[in-house]
């Protein structure tokens, strides 16, 4: 997956649907969810609570931006970690990373 956003920009919110291996969506109720993103010399950028959109069965969170994440433009990886209900924690994509480009604002 990859998200494209501008220099400090806050919107639009970076959303994803957690899938298991299956490709399932992940039920998330009574989980929290964290967003992390990194650069690519792994410097941590956001590390930060991200909202379960519909906890049963669609697997939907999101992470609204915060003032300053986006600050800087460049490629960074970003994830998005379930603690479930259980306390047993789980990454989503377990694959790969989200590609997260913040591109250069003009003005």
């Amino acid at each position: 997956m990859a998200f494209n956003i501008k220099q400090n920009d806050t919107s639009p919110s970076i959303r994803a649907t957690l899938k298991d291996g299956s490709n399932t969506a992940v039920d998330l109720t009574g989980a929290s969810v964290n967003f992390h993103m990194v650069s690519l010399e792994g410097v941590t950028v956001v590390n930060a609570a991200a909202v379960i959109v519909d906890p049963s069965t669609s697997g939907i969170v999101q992470y609204n931006w915060a003032a300053g994440d986006t600050q800087t433009a460049g490629a960074y990886n970003a994830e998005f970690q379930v603690t479930y209900s259980n306390g047993k924690i789980e990454t989503f994509p377990n694959d790969s990373y989200i590609s997260v480009s913040i591109r250069a604002e003009l003005a």
